[in-house]
Parts: structure tokens; sequence; C-alpha cells
């Protein structure tokens, strides 16, 4: 299968809600992108305000809002915390 139901931004989403000391080189494995990629994706996501970076030491530390909205027209009403609690369960 070439396609997936979710976005890579989405993908990005529940690795830092899985584990916010996540480090960028992670994420890109565990979605299938890269490094590179990731480090453009989570700079979106906080720029949008769904996630927050803290540095600590060298290392960063996310967070995720997940009281804000999703922004797809047909899920508008649903928030990120409601996507997360389904795609986030270990």
């Amino acid at each position: 299968m070439q396609w997936t139901f979710l976005t890579n931004h989405a993908q990005v989403l529940v690795c830092i809600a899985s584990d916010p000391d996540i480090r960028l080189r992670e994420i890109g494995d565990a979605v299938g992108i890269t490094e590179r990629a990731a480090h453009r994706i989570v700079g979106e996501l906080v720029d949008a305000g769904y996630v927050s970076r803290e540095r600590n030491g060298r290392r960063n530390r996310y967070e995720v809002h997940s009281r804000r909205t999703l922004p797809d027209p047909l899920a508008r009403s649903q928030k990120v915390g409601d996507l997360l609690e389904i795609l986030a369960r270990p």
C-alpha cells in the first residue's frame, strides 16, 4: 500500500504524545521521513500552537496542547486530545 490515512503531521503528533522526550531522529525513523522533515513538521506544529517545545540541556521536551481543535474542515469540532486518545494508546 502506498498511502496512509494519517498525514505525516498527525503521525509526528502521535510520536510526541507518546514520548515527550523523543528525538527528531527517532520521530523520522518512526514515521518513515528524514530527520530534516521531522524538524520541519515539529516546527510547523509549534508555530501553529499544537505543540510547545522546551529546551532541557541538549535535548528538547515537547508538550501537546490537547485542547486545540483539529484544523481539518470536517473535524473542526474535535480536539487534538480526542484524536490522540485513540491513536496514542499503548
